[in-house]
C-alpha cells in the first residue's frame, strides 16, 4: 500500500476521529486517503488555527485530534500553535507535508526544515525520510503525546515518502501501552507526616490534575482533611466555585484576593500537577516565605525548575491523590484546621471582587457579571491573552473541569476563536463561548467562517475597550508613558466588527449596557448560529495586578 494510506490507517487505529487542516500540494497524498477514512476533517482558514482547534478539542474532551497542513509557510504557521499546546501539556498531533526528501537542503520551493524549527517548542519532532519507519515513528509519537507530561508532536512527511509503496499490514499495528507512574509508598507517608504536622496547609490544584482526571480525588482529599483548595489558572473549574473549600486563585494577574490571602496564611502547600510559573508565583521571596512545599508531578523535569520543594513526588496526579486519601483514612487523620476551613465561604463573599457596576460605557467587570448570569455550568469558555483574559480569569465563575479553556503558558492572542471551534467539534451539545478583546478579535477572526460554514455555532463576546489594555497599563503604571496603544476607531465607527462577523456568515450585534448585553446573550444562545456580541466598554479601565501576592493593586471603579 501507499505510505500515505498507511499513515491514515494508523491514525484510525490510534483513535483519531477529527482533523483540523488545510490541504495543499505538499500533503495531498495523505488527503487522498483521508477522503474516504472515518476521520472527520474541518477545513480551517489559517494553519495556526488548525493547531489551536486541535488544542481546544483536547482540552474540552481529553481526546487527541490531528492538525494537518502543507509544507513551507503552511508548516511554519503551525509553530505558534504547537508552542501554545505544548507548554499547556496538550497532546496534539501535527502532520506537515514536505518537499521530496532528496530536495531537503536545496532551498526547493516551500521546503523548510520544520522539524528543526519546532524542535524547541514541541515534545518531539520527526522528519520521516524512509517510509518503512512510518509505523514506529507514529507508534512512538502517540506514546510520547500520551505518556508523562503530555505534549505536542510534529511529524513531517516528504512527498516521495508519502507516495512510497510499503508491504505492511496495518491490522498488525498496535498502539503502545502507556503506564501512569504510581507514587512511592515512602513519599506518600512522608507527605502525610508533613500534612499532619502543618497548622494551615492548602492544596494547590494545577492543570496536570485535570489532565490526569484527578480533580475529584483531590477534592475528596480536601474534604476529608478540611483543607482549602487553590486552583491555578489552568485548573479553573476543578472545584465548583461555590464549594466551601474553594479558595479561588492565587497569583499576580489572574489571582484573586481570597486566593492570595489564603495562600499567604498557609504554612504548607501541596502542589499537584502545577508548574509554579511566574504569573502564579510573582515575587518568589514572598511566595516561598517560610512555608514548606510538596510537589507532585508526572514529569521529573518539573522538580526544582523554579525552586526546590521540600518533597518531590513523581507520580500521576490522580494516583497520588488516591494514595494520599487512602493513607489519611488508614491513619485516621483528623481535619487539620477546621476553623480555617469554616472561614473560607465567608471570606469568599467578603473579598469577592465587585462586578455589578452600572454605567455606559460598561466597566468590563459588568460584562463578566452578565456572562456569569447568562450561561450555565456546561458552557465551555475560551480565552487567549491580555487584559480580557485577566479579567476573565479573575471574574468568571466556572464549576466544572474542562469548561474553561485558556491559552495558558503561551498566552496566545488568536487562540480564542479556533480553540472554541475545536471545543465545539469535540462537544457539539455544549454551548461554547470565546471571550476576546477587540484587538484579539483581529487575530484568527477568520475562523468564524469555519464555524458558520460547517454549522458548528459558537458565541463570541468582544470586550471592546478600544485599547491594547494590558499594554497601556504596563506602559502607564510601569514606565509612565503611553504610545501606540489606543484604538479609538474601534469604538467610533471607523472599524465595524459587526460587518466583519456578518461577512463571515454570522449574526452580530453591538451592546452598550448591561440589560442589552443580557438580552443579547439570550438571543445568541437560542439563535442556532455563530453569534458575535460586541460589548462597548470603558477604555480607561485597568485590571487588578501587582508584583507579588502581597502587593496586588486594585484598579476597580469607584462606583
Amino acid at each position: 500500500m501507499k505510505a500515505a494510506e498507511l499513515v491514515v490507517k494508523i491514525l484510525e487505529k490510534e483513535g483519531i476521529t477529527d482533523a483540523f487542516g488545510i490541504p495543499g500540494a505538499g500533503i495531498n497524498p495523505v488527503y487522498r486517503f483521508l477522503k474516504d477514512a472515518g476521520i472527520r476533517h474541518c477545513c480551517m482558514r489559517h494553519e495556526e488555527a488548525c493547531v489551536h482547534a486541535a488544542d481546544g478539542y483536547f482540552k474540552a474532551s481529553n481526546r487527541i485530534a490531528l492538525a494537518i497542513c502543507t509544507s513551507g509557510p503552511g508548516a511554519t504557521n503551525f509553530v505558534t500553535g504547537i508552542y501554545s499546546a505544548n507548554i499547556d501539556s496538550v497532546p496534539v498531533l501535527a502532520i506537515t507535508g514536505q518537499a521530496n526528501s532528496w530536495q531537503l537542503g536545496q532551498e526547493a520551493f516551500q521546503c523548510v526544515d520544520i522539524a528543526k524549527i519546532c524542535e524547541p517548542v514541541a515534545k518531539k519532532t520527526y522528519c520521516v525520510k524512509n517510509a518503512a519507519d512510518i509505523p514506529e515513528v507514529f507508534r512512538e509519537a502517540f506514546f510520547l503525546m500520551r505518556s508523562g507530561r503530555p505534549g505536542a508532536v510534529l511529524v513531517d512527511l516528504p512527498l516521495d515518502v508519502q507516495q512510497a509503496e510499503l508491504d505492511y499490514d496495518p491490522n498488525g499495528y498496535e498502539p503502545a501501552a502507556v503506564e501512569r507512574p504510581a507514587p512511592p509508598d515512602a513519599d506518600i507517608e512522608r507527605a502525610l507526616d508533613m500534612l499532619d504536622a502543618a497548622k494551615s496547609p492548602l492544596i494547590l490544584m494545577g492543570g496536570g490534575a485535570i489532565l490526569a482526571g484527578g480533580e475529584a480525588e483531590l477534592v475528596a482529599l480536601a474534604e476529608y482533611l478540611r483543607i482549602p483548595v487553590i486552583m491555578t489558572f489552568m485548573a479553573k473549574g476543578g472545584m465548583p466555585s461555590g464549594h466551601p473549600l474553594n479558595a479561588g486563585h492565587a497569583g499576580i494577574q489572574v489571582g484573586q484576593p481570597l486566593g492570595n490571602r489564603v495562600f499567604l496564611d498557609s504554612d504548607l502547600v501541596l502542589g499537584v500537577g502545577c508548574r509554579f510559573s511566574d504569573r502564579h508565583t510573582g515575587d518568589l521571596k514572598v511566595y516561598r516565605g517560610e512555608r514548606r512545599f510538596i510537589h507532585v508531578d508526572v514529569s521529573e523535569g518539573q522538580f526544582g525548575r523554579i525552586f526546590p520543594a521540600d518533597l518531590n513526588i513523581l507520580s500521576d496526579a490522580r494516583l497520588a491523590a488516591e494514595a494520599l486519601l487512602a493513607g489519611a483514612k488508614r491513619r485516621g487523620m483528623r481535619p487539620v484546621n477546621p476553623e480555617r476551613a469554616d472561614s473560607i465561604a465567608g471570606l469568599r463573599e467578603k473579598l469577592r471582587r465587585r462586578t455589578d457596576f452600572a454605567g455606559r460605557p460598561m466597566p468590563p467587570h459588568r460584562v463578566f457579571h452578565e456572562i456569569n448570569r447568562g450561561f450555565d455550568s456546561d458552557t465551555i469558555f475560551t480565552s487567549g491573552c491580555g487584559i480580557t483574559q485577566i479579567w476573565s480569569g479573575q471574574l468568571q465563575d466556572i464549576d466544572r473541569p474542562r469548561r474553561y479553556i485558556p491559552s495558558g503558558g503561551a498566552g496566545t492572542l488568536g487562540f480564542e476563536i479556533p480553540g472554541a471551534f475545536g471545543a465545539k467539534v469535540a462537544c457539539p451539545d455544549s454551548t461554547v463561548c470565546a471571550v476576546v478583546g477587540d484587538f484579539g478579535f483581529t487575530f484568527m477572526g477568520e475562523e468564524l467562517a469555519v464555524a458558520s460554514a460547517l454549522g458548528r455555532p459558537i458565541i463570541v463576546i468582544i470586550v471592546n475597550n478600544a485599547y491594547l489594555g494590558l499594554i497601556v497599563q504596563n506602559q502607564v503604571v510601569g514606565y509612565g508613558f503611553e504610545y501606540e496603544v489606543g484604538m479609538p476607531q474601534n469604538q467610533d465607527g471607523r472599524i465595524d466588527y459587526l460587518k466583519v462577523a456578518e461577512g463571515y456568515g454570522c449574526a452580530a450585534e453591538r451592546v452598550f449596557g448591561p440589560d442589552e448585553l443580557a438580552a443579547a446573550i439570550g438571543r445568541a444562545k437560542s439563535s442556532g448560529r455563530t453569534y458575535v456580541i460586541e460589548a462597548i466598554c470603558d477604555p480607561k479601565q485597568f485590571c487588578d495586578m501587582g508584583a507579588g501576592l502581597d502587593s496586588c493593586r486594585s484598579f476597580a471603579p469607584d462606583e
